[in-house]
């Protein structure tokens, strides 16, 4: 691990010890009113089909804008761009006096109708479309990625599949799921079962309303029978409609364990032992220890993208603090500068 000022102890708020407490209180946690002005605008991300994705974007003036880091920030399963948490460090890397930009996975933020595909934990290839689309239009000169949870499997994935070539200056993530396979199976244990079900809930109501939209490639919406778990989602849905041969298929292709060793740019990687469904492999995680390029934090406590802590004022929402002070770190750059 390189120069670790930028890292500071994470003690959770007493009574949010338990990982289960620190994934569903955090969830709910109130932040001050999101107050950064932001443009909306759909970029396109495959001209196969046409897909485009909705991004919320905040640019400093514009002479600034160029030379200052612009910060594309990518939302975990069933989120959006207005998922609290993406608000949270949209904030702060807002008052970091970077250009941010809040990206919306395809079908995400109410956006079906720019798209007739699904999306899933493989489509890195959308995250290169939403940098190349940026950088290019406004000649930015650095670019780093923020990706929580599936989002930050997308961000892993995107900058190993690039490797050294990868034009990107950092790679933050936060409880990424890496391993695909073992967070889907750690979601059905029965102490998992709710937020599977909460997630299934979400997902099922999208695939109904796409089957609406697009008739044609999804059909009725009950010829696939019964869906009991995410795995039962990923075999009978993901796989069918995404070109996977199976569920396995799947958490293979689609998870950045397969690529996290080429990752060739200053990556975090932030995860809590008592996250509740993501797990990792022990040769995915030798595989991150041994690059030298990740710094790999591993804390006791935290939940799911929670890292609510004891402290007051902005470091409450710690793991929000602890990106922003890395990208610091690397960027050389103070708030406001």
């Amino acid at each position: 691990m390189r120069s670790a000022a930028w890292l500071r102890p994470f003690e959770p708020q007493r009574w949010l010890a338990n990982g289960h407490l620190q994934t569903i209180v955090g969830n709910f946690y109130p932040r001050p009113p999101f107050q950064v002005p932001a443009e909306t605008e759909t970029v396109l991300v495959d001209a196969a089909d046409g897909s485009r994705v909705l991004c919320h974007s905040n640019w400093q003036p514009e002479a600034l804008r160029s030379s200052r880091l612009t910060v594309i920030l990518v939302h975990g399963l069933e989120g959006s761009s207005d998922s609290g948490y993406m608000r949270g460090i949209a904030a702060r890397a807002w008052d970091a006096g970077w250009n941010v930009v809040r990206m919306n996975m395809r079908n995400c933020g109410e956006t079906e109708h720019l798209t007739p595909t699904l999306y899933h934990s493989g489509l890195s290839n959308d995250v290169q479309a939403v940098v190349d689309h940026f950088a290019n239009r406004e000649r930015l000169g650095r670019v780093a990625l923020v990706g929580y949870s599936m989002g930050g499997n997308l961000a892993l994935k995107l900058a190993g599949e690039l490797g050294e070539k990868a034009q990107l200056t950092a790679v933050a993530t936060v409880c990424p799921a890496i391993d695909l396979a073992a967070g889907s199976d750690a979601l059905h244990e029965p102490k998992n079962r709710l937020y599977e079900m909460r997630f299934l809930r979400g997902l099922m109501r999208r695939f109904q309303r796409k089957a609406a939209l697009f008739p044609a490639i999804y059909g009725d919406p009950a010829a696939v029978g019964r869906v009991g778990s995410l795995r039962d989602f990923d075999q009978k849905i993901v796989a069918r409609f995404c070109g996977f041969r199976d569920a396995d298929d799947y958490y293979y292709r689609a998870a950045s364990a397969r690529v996290v060793d080429r990752i060739a740019v200053p990556a975090l990687v932030l995860v809590a032992a008592d996250d509740p469904f993501i797990r990792l492999f022990p040769d995915t995680r030798q595989k991150i220890v041994a690059n030298p390029w990740i710094d790999f934090v591993v804390t006791p406590h935290g939940g799911h993208c929670a890292y609510l802590s004891r402290d007051r004022g902005e470091e409450i929402h710690w793991a929000e603090a602890t990106v922003i002070r890395w990208l610091q770190a690397l960027a050389g750059e103070s708030r406001g500068s």
